[in-house]
This record gives structure tokens, C-alpha cells and sequence, in this order.
């Protein structure tokens, strides 16, 4: 019985091996914000969706997807960044296939959580660009890159004013970023917002020459509303993050969804379901939130840890070492395995010889 256990062992073991390879090697989905672009539909009344700060989040996550899905008015949504817990590509791996639920087109924003873990590359490959313009009938839209925290840089802020100049003949201009321009809830700048708080300043200049309709922020989680210097905007950071502050007016899970016509804009705040407003509350759901994403998205590392864990366990306190040395021994004799070693052997002593 012990036996018949440790070849189930090694089998499983081999299985839970190439799960992880594959995790790590499969391919992924590339440009996909002019893929996604490509399916906008040319119009002058429609409604799109603006979240951000789901960094894996599951349940919550997965709820809005379900939310937005039935809605058959909403033609397409913007993540304005933090999609991720890191840029490693088994986080993005995960991601993806949250996203292939959503029957919308997606378009992204670089946030800084994105671009963790060689998530630089991982996010450019997969999506495109890290700042990008596009019109839906004669609305115009601006994703800009802020994710350091600090600034928008100098080439980004001459291509923004190049932009928002092409813009002039479209009845609205939206811009969105991750890192807010300002931190809504502190007086004394910077907040958790850009720390170059000149070139912040420089940054709402533009945008409020150029009559922006509304500029759309991330990065903390919650949720504000007012106007930077006349500029006005919403920053929203509740598509399933951690929500660790308790006012109930700004801390909640959330998404905005847009409705743009030619005669106006209007605005509406989805609200979620989300942890009570207290500390135990708050403190719960986040451990829950991180553990149960975490045992979620590496479930066949974990498993395979347990299983070398088990069989090796096995082998050092039982008697399955003399077994597996001959099983190895055995396999070793097959003929498949003599050729390949041959072949091995030849191509060594042919890079020796070189």
C-alpha cells in the first residue's frame, strides 16, 4: 500500500511540476489595448466604467465583473491601475483570466503596484504602452503615466498639451492617471498623491488650459470627489484592495460608471458591499483578502511544496528510498531514456571539442 502511494506521490508530483512551469511559461495575451481599442464602437452616446485598485482581489472583483456584465449599457471599462499585488507574470497570469469573464473591452492604466517584479516588461508586452490617447466619436480620451509617484516627465507633459490641443474640437476630454495630483484629504501637499508637487502644479495647469471635462485618479482606496485648481476629478481607489481607514462618506468598495451623451455627462457611484466600519472589521477582511488571494493564485505551488514535503518525509523516516532508487534505476534502463542520454553525451563533447 505504501508503495502503491509513493508512485501516486511522484505522479502528482510531476503533474503539479508542469502546473507551475506552465504558470510561469504559458503564453500570454499581448497588445491588448489596441486589441481592445480596435472594438470600441464609433458613437455619441454611450456608457463606460472607471475602477481601479483591485491588485487580485477575488471576491470583490469578481462581483463587479458580474455587475458589468449584466449591464448590457456599458460599452467598455477603464482600470486605472494597480490591477496587480505585483508585475510577476504568475500574478498577471491570474489576472487575465479574471479578465476573460468580463465581455467588455478593458483598457488599462500603469499603476504603481503594476510594475513590481520586473512588472515593467510583463505590463508592456501584455498590453502596449504605458501612455496612450483614443476618441470615441467626439469624446476624447487621455491615459496619462505618473506611476513613480513623483512627476509626469517632460516628453509625457509636451505630448499631454500636444493631445489635449487635438482634443479642442471633441465635446469632452477625460484623463486618467493612477497617482492623484493632489491628495484630496490633506491640506499640506504632497499627500499619497505626486510628490513633485511643482510639477503637479504645472500638470493641473495644463489641464485646466485646456478645459479637461473631468480627470479620473486611483491609488488610494476610497473614494473623492472635488476640483484641483478648477480642474475636477474623481479619485476612486474600491475595486477590491484593502479599505483600512473607516469613514463611511469615502472608505467602501465602489466603481463610477459614465454616461456620456452630446448634451452632458453624468456620473454614478456603484457602491459594494464592503467590510464594516471598524478596526476589527477592517483588519479581518484585509488578512482575508491577502491570504486567500495568495493560497488562490500560487495553489499548485502550495501544493507541490506539501507533496516534496510528504515524499520526502517518506523517503528519510520510511522504507521507500531502496524502492525509489530501483524504480529510478529502471526507468533509467528504458530505451527512450538511453537514446536521449546518448544523444546528451554526443552534443557535450561536440560543444567540448568547439
Amino acid at each position: 500500500m505504501r508503495k502503491i502511494f509513493l508512485i501516486f506521490m511522484l505522479i502528482f508530483i510531476g503533474v503539479t511540476v508542469s502546473k507551475v512551469v506552465s504558470s510561469f511559461t504559458s503564453g500570454t495575451e499581448e497588445d491588448l489595448i489596441y486589441k481592445n481599442i480596435s472594438q470600441l464602437k464609433n458613437e455619441e452616446d454611450f456608457t463606460f466604467v472607471v475602477l481601479r485598485d483591485n491588485k487580485n482581489s477575488i471576491s470583490t472583483f469578481g462581483r463587479i465583473i458580474k455587475l458589468i456584465n449584466k449591464d448590457s449599457k456599458i460599452d467598455f471599462v477603464i482600470d486605472t491601475g494597480d490591477m496587480v499585488f505585483d508585475g510577476s507574470l504568475v500574478k498577471y497570469h491570474f489576472f487575465l483570466k479574471q479578465m476573460k469573464k468580463l465581455n467588455k473591452p478593458f483598457l488599462p492604466v500603469p499603476g504603481n503596484h503594476d510594475m513590481e517584479d520586473h512588472g515593467m516588461e510583463n505590463y508592456i508586452r501584455i498590453f502596449g504602452p504605458l501612455y496612450y490617447s483614443f476618441h470615441v466619436g467626439s469624446f476624447y480620451f487621455i491615459i496619462l503615466n505618473n506611476l513613480d509617484e513623483k512627476r509626469v516627465d517632460p516628453y509625457q507633459m509636451k505630448w499631454l498639451e500636444e493631445e489635449l490641443a487635438k482634443s479642442q474640437n471633441c465635446r469632452y476630454r477625460f484623463v486618467f492617471m493612477h497617482v492623484p495630483i493632489f491628495d484630496p484629504r490633506v491640506l499640506r501637499q504632497p499627500g499619497h498623491s505626486m510628490k513633485d508637487v511643482k510639477n503637479a502644479k504645472e500638470l493641473a495647469s495644463i489641464l485646466k488650459k485646456y478645459n479637461v471635462t473631468m480627470v479620473f485618479a486611483g491609488h488610494i482606496h476610497g473614494y473623492f470627489e472635488g476640483e484641483w485648481f478648477e480642474v475636477p476629478f474623481i479619485v476612486s481607489g474600491g475595486a477590491g484592495a484593502e479599505l483600512m481607514r473607516l469613514d463611511p462618506n469615502h472608505y467602501f468598495y465602489h466603481f463610477v460608471k459614465v454616461h456620456v451623451s452630446e448634451s452632458s455627462v453624468d456620473y454614478e457611484l456603484v457602491k459594494l458591499k464592503s467590510p464594516d466600519f471598524n478596526v476589527i472589521d477592517r483588519i479581518e477582511a484585509f488578512v482575508w483578502l491577502y491570504t486567500y488571494s495568495f493560497i488562490v493564485i500560487n495553489y499548485w505551488i502550495i501544493l507541490l511544496v506539501i507533496s516534496l514535503f510528504i515524499l520526502i518525509s517518506m523517503i528519510v523516516y520510511g522504507t521507500e528510498r531502496k524502492f525509489l532508487l530501483e524504480m529510478i534505476k529502471h526507468v533509467g534502463n528504458w530505451r527512450l531514456v538511453r537514446f536521449a542520454r546518448k544523444v546528451s553525451e554526443k552534443a557535450g563533447r561536440s560543444l567540448e571539442k568547439k
